[in-house]
């Protein structure tokens, strides 16, 4: 007997027949003899207008009666989806993140998992109970408050006891039949990945693609959980997210290169490109007029880091020689811009620039894909694609198997249609399926 650990998103529960409609779907997993642990979201929206009822009644919600209001949402699913089971002749016992044990530090609303004790579920199924876990949830090992993992946290839940329980695989249930090639919504013509390392899962849900929490990628790359990214709505085989190579007959990965090992019958792959991913979230900053001396950048961003805020890409211009002076442009969360350009303004005689330029209408388009490191004339490819669609290039940043574009953000969707098709990614079987939810 296997364990198998099923999350299914908000989407997939969105109103009582989804609901029941995911409850068949574990039963059948029940009666084909796996115990069953199944981690879920808060119902279609729940999240979205419980956060916009706290900021009806003050715009700055406490963080800790924040994070027990939200986690509401996710004890209404656990609640109704063992209902559901229940009603189909299966006992199902419901859990909150506490109580599965997913201890957590105490940052409310962005908690990271500590450590998980799962010895309550670890007993229900050994009863025979199939058990429901609220995901996005834990407990502070220091405070004993209620917290939340941040968004997307459910799926960082299920690989985490996916982890801590030794699971055969973590299965993810979504509104789209697998991990694409992009964003549907922006490009129907996406191709289905069916296979794809963690490495590029990591770049892709890094740079904006929203089919898996970062977290919980990593997550399954340490502890080496395979995922299988799946749709609720239908039966398609879906996306494994695995290092293991895989075996002959095995699910292909898309866009690579493919051959035959006859001594083992191992298909070895060698990925060009997985994927487009995009981010409309970002915002840029620019220093203008910085000092081209040693210690001056160090002291900009010591005063991002009092701010509390993540940089993601950095660009410096080459110095004047006039002024001695450059402009260091950097792209960060929208939400915590305000607050990096008050710090960063307050400081500003320590820091010696001139002044500050905040533009909170960029996009950022990452190509992701482990061929990069022996193809060369990608690079090449993409700005050509971009200047064919006259896109104009912010900023430019690259790892070894991902590069990312900063453009304006209306231009943004017509950027990732014209890299997409540049690099051959749109597929002939039609317009992927988006099967549910609103995007919120």
């Amino acid at each position: 007997m296997s364990l198998v650990v099923q999350k299914y998103g908000g989407s997939s529960v969105a109103d009582a027949e989804s609901v029941k409609r995911v409850a068949r779907r574990i039963v059948e997993t029940k009666k084909a003899g796996h115990d069953v642990v199944v981690v879920v979201s808060a119902m279609g929206d729940t999240t979205d207008d419980l956060m916009d009822l706290a900021q009806q009644v003050t715009p700055l919600p406490p963080a800790r009666e924040l994070d027990m209001l939200l986690t509401a949402g996710e004890r209404i699913s656990m609640a109704v989806l063992a209902m559901a089971i229940a009603n189909l002749g299966y006992s199902a016992l419901s859990f909150t993140g506490s109580q599965a044990g997913v201890i957590t530090d105490e940052a409310h609303g962005k908690a990271r998992i500590i450590d998980i004790t799962p010895g309550r579920i670890t007993k229900a199924l050994a009863e025979g109970h199939i058990a429901i876990v609220a995901g996005f949830q834990g407990v502070s090992q220091t405070t004993k408050n209620i917290t939340t993992l941040g968004r997307g946290g459910s799926d960082t839940t299920a690989v985490a006891l996916a982890a801590a329980m030794s699971a055969d695989v973590c299965e993810i249930y979504t509104d789209v039949d697998g991990v694409f090639t992009a964003d549907p919504r922006i490009v129907p013509a996406a191709r289905h990945i069916s296979r794809i390392s963690t490495e590029e899962m990591l770049e892709l849900a890094a740079n904006g693609a929203k089919i898996l929490h970062l977290r919980c990628v990593e997550y399954a790359r340490r502890y080496q959980i395979p995922i299988h990214v799946r749709s609720s709505f239908s039966a398609k085989e879906g996306t494994i997210i695995t290092d293991q190579p895989a075996a002959a007959g095995d699910l292909g990965t898309t866009n690579c290169q493919l051959h035959q090992d006859s001594e083992e019958g191992v298909t070895v792959e060698a990925p060009i490109i997985s994927g487009v991913a995009h981010d409309r979230s970002e915002a840029k900053i620019t220093v203008v007029g910085v000092p081209d001396r040693p210690g001056y950048a160090a002291k900009i961003f010591a005063t991002v880091a009092e701010a509390e805020a993540n940089v993601d890409m950095i660009v410096q211009n080459v110095s004047s020689v006039e002024t001695g002076c450059t402009d260091i442009s950097f792209t960060l969360p929208r939400n915590e811009g305000d607050r990096v350009v008050k710090a960063l303004d307050k400081a500003r005689d320590t820091l010696g620039f001139v002044s500050l330029q905040f533009d909170d209408h960029v996009g950022k388009l990452s190509l992701v894909g482990a061929g990069m490191r022996t193809n060369p004339g990608v690079s090449a490819k993409l700005f050509q694609a971009l200047s064919d669609a006259d896109i104009n290039i912010e900023m430019i940043s690259t790892s070894e198997i991902r590069i990312s574009v900063v453009t304006s953000d209306d231009q943004l969707d017509d950027a990732v249609r014209a890299v997409h098709t540049a690099f051959g990614l749109d597929s002939s079987e039609g317009e992927a399926v988006v099967y549910g939810g609103t995007g919120r």
